[in-house]
């Protein structure tokens, strides 16, 4: 079972969540976890994952170009993502910052892929996905753990 972290990230706070919520996803016994940047994923590995999860900074209200790319070059495999499960990440600069609807558009892709969608566990707020302005703080990685945990224990049900 394979389960992907895919982001981008200029400032380094998104990579930060990136981690959290790979370390979350390693404490799902049977589940191997690719932490892979848009720089360095390949379309086999993107193929081969049983969940995605996919994190961006804000840019105007909506998720990095390089994230959307990975979607829109990697439409090929889409039939082959039919059934897997996703969720999304995402940080700002500005706690006001697009969060919300950046994760909505990563979360609107993988419903093209027919991808099954999760948010954020109900116990850290049980909303789109887990988000935060600058710098992930301790809070925000524990809640960034429990996603990676939720999507890998959902795909290894649905999947394994």
């Amino acid at each position: 079972m394979q389960v992907l972290v895919l982001y981008h990230s200029r400032s380094g706070n998104t990579k930060l969540l990136a981690q959290a919520v790979a370390e979350g996803a390693r404490q799902v016994e049977g589940v191997d976890v690719l932490v892979r940047s848009t720089e360095d994923i390949t379309i086999d590995e993107f193929k081969e994952s049983h969940a995605v999860i996919a994190g961006s900074p804000v840019y105007y209200g909506g998720p990095a170009a390089e994230i959307k790319k990975v979607f829109d070059n990697f439409i090929k495999v889409r039939k082959h993502m039919e059934g897997k499960v996703g969720a999304a990440f995402a940080t700002s600069a500005h706690h006001t910052g697009g969060k919300e609807t950046t994760m909505i558009a990563i979360l609107q892709a993988m419903l093209i892929y027919g991808m099954i969608v999760l948010g954020d566990p109900l116990e850290v707020g049980g909303h789109y996905g887990v988000a935060c302005a600058g710098t992930p703080d301790e809070h925000t990685q524990e809640a960034a753990r429990k996603l990676g945990a939720r999507v890998a224990a959902t795909a290894k049900k649905l999947l394994g």
